[in-house]
Parts: C-alpha cells; structure tokens; sequence
C-alpha cells in the first residue's frame, strides 16, 4: 500500500514512515526537505492537471499523491501564536484535501490534540480550525487526538528558562510515547476511514513542573523550577483536566518515568 505521510521527519511522522516501511508499505514524505512546502499557495507548475490547479492543490501534490491509499497527516509548526498556526494548519488542511479529492486518494487521516476543541488558544487554534475543516469533509476521513508527547518536558524546559530560573504553567498532563501515537494512526490509515476516533492518552496523568524538574535532573541541569499559573480561559484549560482524557479512552503504554530513563 502507498501512503503519503505529511509531516514525515517530525517527532511522529518519523516513527509512522518506519512502521510502514517495516510492515511493506510505501510511504511518501511530504516536507519542505523533500520539496514540498504543504502550506504554499501556489498551485501552477507543470504536472498538475488543469482540475488540480483549479482546486488550490499545491505544487505538484495532486501528482505526488496519485495512487495512494490514505494521506497521514502529521504537520506540525512550532509557535504559541495562534494567528502562525492557524494559518499554517488552515493552508496545509485546505491544500493536502484539495490535492486528495483531485487524486482520488480516499482515506486522509489526521492528527489533533486532546482538548483542542474545547480550548482552540495559542498552538490548539490552529488544531481546532483543522479538525473544522476535516470534519466538513463528507466522508473518507478520520481524526486521531492524542494527549502531549513525552517530549512535551522538553519543548516547555527549553521556552521557559529565564536566566537562572525555570518557568514552567501550572498543567495537568497526560504524556504519551509519539511511537505509539505512531502506531495508532498506521493501524487508522490501514483500514476504513472511522471519522472521530477514541482519543489517546498516556497511561497516567502528570503534574508539568514536576516533569521539567525531572528532565533537567535527569539531564544534569540544575535550575529552581517555579511553577506559574497562566491566566485566562487558556490557563484554565491547562489546569482543570481539560487536556486530559475522559473515560472510554484508549491508553498507551510507556510511563513518562520510562521515557525518561531511556534517554
């Protein structure tokens, strides 16, 4: 089977192109390294049917996902603006379905975050604008929302150092392995479309200062660790559970504890 994996070298996309590479399948990479910028406006270019164009497809997609079963899209944009991501999330959505409807590809599959839905600030704005889009597709789609990755400690531990001191919001998390987020959204792609599908969690939940205070430990930086409260509806959703999942679930394996002693 042939399938398009948007996002390919990220912390997810890397792991979905080896899984199915191991199960004998074909994955396409797309990224701006193998020539293709997801979020360009400009559709024009020698190859791309006179349809194509007409649809808003992007530079030589339509061609490039020809043939393939289902598109994993795994993009991702590193911003806390939520004018960046909803415009990045919004162009790629737009552009891979618009490219997919012109191939014939019938199967897109994409990956949100638990949450973002119901608190659509900052980074989830653009999360929440490319469930709205998949979602008004009529069918031959399915959404995958998992919690943050374990590698979530670090991204927080690496923005919020101020001098000597370590900043970190006051969160509720559920850190889950990309890998099986990985796993998950392969075993999606492989068979029907499912719309909606049950959210994805790590199997227990963990306080973020505590995770950062772990990782610089384990990694032998040492800096006071404070933890402060964010204010707004956004920081209310980083405190109340609502990046959390809710009962019905599916729950990956690997503890952040394990992750940590694995680096």
């Amino acid at each position: 089977m042939r399938v398009a994996v948007a996002g390919g070298t990220g912390a997810v996309g890397r792991h979905v192109v080896e899984l199915l590479g191991a199960a004998g399948h074909a994955a396409v990479v797309l990224t701006r390294s193998t020539g293709h910028d997801l979020s360009a406006q400009d559709a024009a270019t020698a190859g791309v049917t006179e349809g194509a164009a007409a649809s808003g497809a992007p530079r030589g997609l339509t061609v490039v996902l020809a043939g393939c079963a289902a598109v994993i899209d795994v993009s991702s944009i590193a911003t806390t603006s939520a004018a960046t991501s909803t415009a990045f999330f919004g162009a790629v959505t737009r552009n891979l379905l618009a490219a997919e409807r012109a191939a014939g590809v019938p199967h897109h599959v994409a990956l949100s975050i638990v949450g973002a839905a119901a608190a659509p600030s900052a980074y989830y704005a653009g999360k929440k604008v490319q469930e709205d889009l998949v979602m008004a597709e009529p069918v031959g789609w399915s959404i995958l929302r998992a919690t943050q990755f374990h590698e979530f400690a670090v991204q927080i531990a690496e923005q919020g150092r101020m001098g000597p001191l370590q900043l970190v919001p006051t969160m509720r998390s559920q850190p889950v392995a990309a890998v099986e987020v990985a796993e998950a959204l392969v075993e999606i792609a492989l068979g029907d479309p499912r719309g909606l599908d049950r959210d994805l969690g790590g199997p227990r939940e963990e306080n973020m200062a505590e995770m950062v205070r772990r990782y610089l430990a384990a990694t032998g930086q040492k800096r006071p660790v404070l933890q402060v409260p964010l204010p707004g509806a956004w920081g209310r959703a980083l405190r109340d559970g609502t990046l959390l999942t809710a009962r019905g679930a599916r729950l990956g394996r690997q503890t952040f504890a394990e992750w940590l002693a694995a680096l």
